[in-house]
């Protein structure tokens, strides 16, 4: 047969194979685990999620021998990422941060940055780089999976976590002004988060649009999350006369009546005049 015929009898053969599937995400460290972001970021874009960081994590930070944080998938610069470490910094001693991401040629273009081991960027994904951080901070990098894949992405970081460790994954828009966030150790879910410049919003649901991978898909009536943004517009709207005094104001009155209700609220009333809200994860899972 003449190479011609070959060539299309090898085509041939390979169309007729099943089509390869998203790499697994529960693979071992022999490789990054992930497919590449679009890479865009702002810089403060990450702002909300950092400062409950700051807020609810330092203490699990200065308690570790090795302060480890990987910030996973910080796009195509590396201003979040040096953002984090100006937020944590000034808490933690001997803080190290570990920028991770899949395409090698965003990490080079962010060498000049390297301060190690104070700041470092190397090539990774879901499996970490074999590394055993206390928190894994993991933004904007689910959406484009879908809820399967999104699952076992987050199995693989926990299995990676140094014990204690926890992950923050959520999603934010471009300019960091509407984010939810879910809190996860080695066990499973915790909490979910919802942030918000208040004045931004028109009722408490508009940050739908932003629950991470494990949920988005269930904000239909009758599911817990659905319930949970219901009753929120509906203290939202109850709380209408706090608004002369600010939308702060009527977030964190919106939220006082929420835990009055009955869900399950987590942390201080103060995150709350930041436009924020913790909830259990029992209170939104799926089921």
């Amino acid at each position: 047969m003449s190479e011609a015929g070959n060539e299309h009898k090898r085509r041939a053969s390979l169309s007729s194979q099943p089509q390869r599937r998203a790499p697994r995400l529960a693979a071992g460290r022999a490789r990054a685990l992930g497919l590449p972001t679009r890479g865009t970021t702002n810089a403060n874009r990450l702002r909300r999620v950092d400062r409950w960081l700051v807020a609810t994590q330092v203490p699990r930070l200065r308690d570790s021998a090795r302060p480890l944080v990987v910030d996973l998938g910080y796009g195509s610069s590396a201003v979040t990422t040096l953002e984090l470490v100006e937020r944590l910094g000034p808490e933690v001693d001997r803080l190290e941060v570990v920028g991770l991401e899949i395409d090698p040629e965003r990490v080079k273009a962010v060498e000049a940055d390297r301060d190690p081991p104070r700041v470092d960027f190397r090539v990774g994904g879901f499996e970490l780089a074999g590394l055993q951080p206390v928190v894994v901070r993991a933004f904007n990098v689910l959406r484009q999976y879908d809820e399967e894949s999104a699952a076992r992405a987050w199995d693989t970081m926990r299995g990676a976590l140094a014990p204690g460790g926890l992950i923050v994954e959520g999603t934010c828009d471009e300019w960091g002004r509407r984010s939810a966030w879910v809190a996860l150790d080695a066990d499973g879910p915790l909490t979910l988060t919802l942030s918000a410049r208040v004045s931004d919003i028109a009722t408490p649901s508009d940050l739908a649009e932003r629950l991470p991978k494990a949920l988005i898909h269930h904000n239909v009536p009758g599911r817990p999350v659905h319930e949970f943004l219901k009753a929120f517009d509906a203290a939202w709207a109850a709380a209408a006369g706090m608004s002369t005094f600010g939308p702060r104001q009527r977030w964190a009155a919106a939220v006082e009546a929420l835990g009055e209700q009955g869900w399950p609220l987590v942390g201080s009333s103060r995150r709350w005049r930041h436009g924020e809200v913790t909830v259990r994860w029992s209170a939104v899972a799926p089921g």
